[in-house]
Parts: structure tokens; sequence; C-alpha cells
């Protein structure tokens, strides 16, 4: 992964997001396939089709909790979503699979409460989502609604501090070297407390494929 550099406090939860080069385009082409209308996924995503619009022509990203309702919405769990299409899953693969996070992979999206990298795509149907994340976000004001979504997760601090923020707890402050397990389904808040960057590290649960509402 290429060298973090000092990040400047952001002024606004409305600062400006950028999508991964390849996202617009991954969801539009599920769209072209199922013959959806933006309207349609809309619809089976509870997402506005004017916010689909600007993510499938890369002026948007989508944090958490809304990709995972994208994901959803074409009938998928989230590693299924994100994994290379080429990617042929058979019955047998499920006691000799692997995937490496060498340095410089994943999937990366940019919002501006985080800098995400989602480890290990080329893998369906995990159980689990990886993420190295960099704390943008210095303030609630600046991070914008508290995040929700199904599962629970867990966050170790590996540079920096982290202030952690949920709708039942008071915040608490995570040095470097501490972590958190949460409940996912709470509303909740990772806050840059240090004046250098801070990086988490953060494996969240992955609804099984069996759970998700489809037609």
């Amino acid at each position: 992964m290429a060298t973090r550099k000092r990040t400047a406090p952001i002024n606004s939860p409305r600062v400006e997001e950028r999508a991964p080069e390849n996202l617009g385009a991954h969801i539009r082409e599920l769209r072209s396939e199922r013959r959806w209308s933006l309207s349609e996924l809309s619809s089976r995503s509870g997402i506005a089709a004017s916010t689909l619009s600007k993510v499938e022509n890369d002026t948007l990203s989508l944090t958490y909790d809304r990709l995972m309702m994208v994901a959803r919405g074409f009938g998928l769990s989230l590693s299924e979503f994100l994994a290379p299409r080429s990617e042929a899953v058979t019955a047998n693969q499920g006691v000799a699979r692997i995937s490496w996070a060498r340095r410089g992979s994943g999937e990366r999206v940019v919002t501006g409460a985080y800098k995400s990298d989602y480890l290990c795509g080329n893998l369906r149907q995990k159980r689990m989502i990886p993420l190295l994340t960099e704390v943008r976000a210095r303030t609630l004001e600046e991070f914008g609604p508290l995040l929700r979504h199904e599962g629970e997760e867990f966050v170790f601090v590996l540079t920096g501090r982290v202030e952690v923020n949920t709708e039942f707890y008071e915040p608490e402050i995570l040095e470097q070297g501490e972590g958190v397990y949460i409940d996912s389904r709470q509303g909740h808040a990772y806050l840059n407390a240090s004046d250098e960057v801070s990086i988490i590290l953060s494996v969240n649960s992955e609804t099984p494929k069996d759970n998700l509402i489809t037609d």
C-alpha cells in the first residue's frame, strides 16, 4: 500500500467523495445484466436513484452500510458484490480457500470520513470483511450521520488515536494497540483523535447470502 501522508482535517461532512475506478461501472454492469433501470435498483436497495446515478458516474462513493444495501439490492452478499466477476466458485473450495492481503491490494473506497481498502476481495461468500481504513473525520459534524448495518465488527488501532462513538455508550478513546468489538446495528462512528494520521484494521461479519431478502 502506498505510503500514507498526513491528511488535513476536512471541514464539512459534504466534502467531495471519490469512488474507486470500477465501482460505478460495476454497478452499471450488474444493472445491465438484469435489465434494471436506476429506479428499479433504487426500489430494491433503498438508495435514491439520483445517488446511484452519481455513483455510476464516479462522482460519489458509498459508505459501508450503503455498499451493503446495494449488494442486497442485487441479491448478493457484500463479499460477492466486491469480488472480481471472473472468479468461479465451486463446492469443494471451502476447505482450501486462501487470499493474501498484499501491500497495495484491496478495493479502495474514499468518503469524507474514511479512506478504506477492502481486502481479500477475490474471495466470494466470505464470513468476514477485512478493511484497512484511514480515519479522516475529526468531529461528528464532519462525519455526518452515524453508520448502522447488520453484523458485528472488531476494530484495532494500528497508528494514531481513535475516538469511538456509539449511540448507546459514552465516547471512548482507543490508543495505538487497542481495539473494540461492537454490534454494528447500533449507530457508530470512528473519529481521528490524533494530530497525525490514524489507521485502523477492522473485520466486519458478513450476512450469509441465505439471509438476504430477494425475489
